[in-house]
C-alpha cells in the first residue's frame, strides 16, 4: 500500500482526461437498482465531461489524486444556489479507483475542494450521494457532512391503492 504522502492532489490537466473518463463508472456505485445501470453511466460520464468543460472555464474546479504518476482519483467543485438563497460550493463527482480506496485519497480530494471553497469565499459545502451508498455516507459523516435532504421516488407503472391524500393546507399570512 502507498503511503499518504506519495499522493499528489493537482488541478485538472488535459492529459488527465481519458483517466478521469475511465474511473467515471464508478459514479453508478450507490445509484438505486431500479435504475438502468446503462443510463446512469451514461450520464455519469456527461456529468464528468461537464465538470471537465466547467473546470476549463473558471466556474468550477476539478482535481485529481496522482500516485506513481497515475490517476488514483478525482473531484470536481463549483457552486450551487441553496433553496435558501445562500450559495454553496458543490462537489459534483468524487471517484476513488477501487486499488486506491481506504488509503486517504478521498479524504485529499474532498480536502483539496473544502480549500477551493473557503478561497472562494464560500461557508458550506454540500454533495449528493445515492441513498444505497452505505460506504460513501459514512465516509463523508466521518469528514463531518451532515444528511440535510432527503429525495423520494415512487414507480408509477402499476396502479396502487393509495389512502386518500388530505387536502393541501392553506397558509394563512
Amino acid at each position: 500500500m502507498s503511503s499518504p504522502r506519495s499522493l499528489k492532489v493537482r488541478a485538472f490537466d488535459e492529459a488527465d482526461r481519458d483517466a478521469v473518463v475511465a474511473l467515471a463508472p464508478r459514479l453508478s456505485i450507490g445509484v438505486a437498482h431500479w435504475r438502468d445501470p446503462k443510463a446512469v453511466v451514461a450520464a455519469a460520464l456527461e456529468w464528468v465531461a461537464e465538470s471537465m468543460a466547467r473546470a476549463a472555464s473558471e466556474d468550477g474546479a476539478l482535481f485529481v489524486g496522482e500516485r506513481e504518476g497515475q490517476v488514483v482519483g478525482f473531484v470536481s467543485v463549483s457552486t450551487r444556489p441553496h433553496f435558501t438563497g445562500e450559495l454553496d460550493a458543490y462537489i459534483g463527482e468524487l471517484v476513488v479507483d477501487a486499488r486506491a480506496e481506504r488509503t486517504g485519497v478521498g479524504a485529499a480530494l474532498v480536502g483539496q475542494a473544502c480549500q477551493w471553497a473557503a478561497e472562494a469565499g464560500l461557508r458550506r459545502i454540500s454533495l449528493e450521494t445515492g441513498a444505497a451508498n452505505d460506504g460513501a455516507r459514512l465516509f463523508y459523516s466521518r469528514l463531518g457532512f451532515d444528511e440535510e435532504d432527503v429525495r423520494l421516488s415512487g414507480a408509477l407503472s402499476a396502479p396502487r391503492q393509495h389512502a386518500p391524500v388530505p387536502p393541501a393546507r392553506q397558509v394563512l399570512e
